[in-house]
């Protein structure tokens, strides 16, 4: 990861008491205003998305599952601090930039180490400083989705104790996966280095978006 955005990251990981006072400053949107459960439901076996597959292979301890860890988070409000705290300061350092743009090719997976990204590089980071703060990888499951624009579109799913809800780099909104407005394709599996269809019918080959 690049000096700069490394410098910039690491000051996201503060002390649990910084994260706490977070927590005033989420305004409506707050623990208690999530809704009780309502999970996604898995459908079967989805094929990967093959630039995921160059990404595990690049970096493969962000792709390592331990099916020792929780499946799912219990939220607390220090959690939730730091889940919201996480998802707009990434949203903010990282430029969105399409793969095509930035890099010349079609679709790559990678933690934004220059400070440009698109939508999964985006989730990929913020997944990567969560588990560093002790969240469980295994519950945070990266996520393919046709957008608003009928594009494909990558969001990180939290699967919570307070159901599955999704972190987005279009928005600082913690939604609940339903009420996002897209159509979910399919997701990385809980229980193996796989991905898991959700049902969606159309399965975009890149989530090359901003």
């Amino acid at each position: 990861m690049g000096a700069g955005l490394l410098k910039t990251v690491r000051g996201m990981l503060v002390g649990a008491a910084t994260l706490l006072g977070l927590a005033a400053t989420a305004q409506a949107q707050t623990l208690a205003s999530l809704p009780t459960e309502d999970n996604a439901r898995v459908l079967g076996d989805a094929k990967p998305i093959a630039a995921w597959t160059t990404f595990c292979q690049n970096y493969a301890a962000e792709c390592a599952l331990d099916r020792g860890e929780p499946a799912r988070i219990s939220l607390t409000p220090a959690t939730w601090a730091t889940i919201v705290s996480v998802n707009r300061r990434v949203n903010k350092a990282v430029e969105p930039m399409t793969d095509q743009d930035h890099l010349h090719v079609a679709d790559r997976w990678d933690l934004a180490e220059d400070g440009i990204g698109d939508c999964e590089d985006f989730q990929l980071l913020k997944r990567h400083l969560l588990a560093q703060a002790g969240l469980p990888r295994r519950a945070m499951r990266m996520t393919v989705v046709i957008d608003e624009k009928g594009e494909g579109h990558a969001v990180l799913t939290l699967i919570t104790d307070r159901g599955d809800l999704v972190l987005d780099n279009k928005t600082n909104a913690i939604l609940p996966w339903h009420k996002t407005g897209y159509v979910f394709i399919k997701r990385e599996s809980q229980d193996a280095v796989a991905w898991v269809s959700l049902g969606g019918v159309t399965s975009p080959v890149t989530t090359a978006n901003r």
